[in-house]
């Protein structure tokens, strides 16, 4: 676009468009990401694993402004006080 800020295209919600990813992990992650969700009743496992993978790109140099938008939303959300 002519500011030279890139606008997602997608929405950015949870009940955005999705795909299913398997992948097989560490046992320590999942347990951690068990521990993790257990005290966290505002957290699921699929926030988990797009804030996880989202923060991977972003910090990894992907320009994607998607990306970019998922990675400050999972820094900067609040959940439900």
């Amino acid at each position: 676009n002519v500011t030279g800020v890139q606008t997602c295209a997608l929405p950015i919600s949870p009940a955005g468009p999705r795909i299913s990813l398997e992948a097989e992990v560490p046992e320590a992650l999942f347990d951690g990401m068990r521990t993790f969700l257990s005290n966290r009743p505002d957290w699921d496992q699929y926030r988990v694993i797009t804030s996880a993978l989202a923060g991977f790109l972003f910090q990894n140099g992907c320009g994607d402004g998607c990306v970019a938008q998922h990675y400050l939303n999972g820094l900067f959300y609040k959940g439900a006080e």
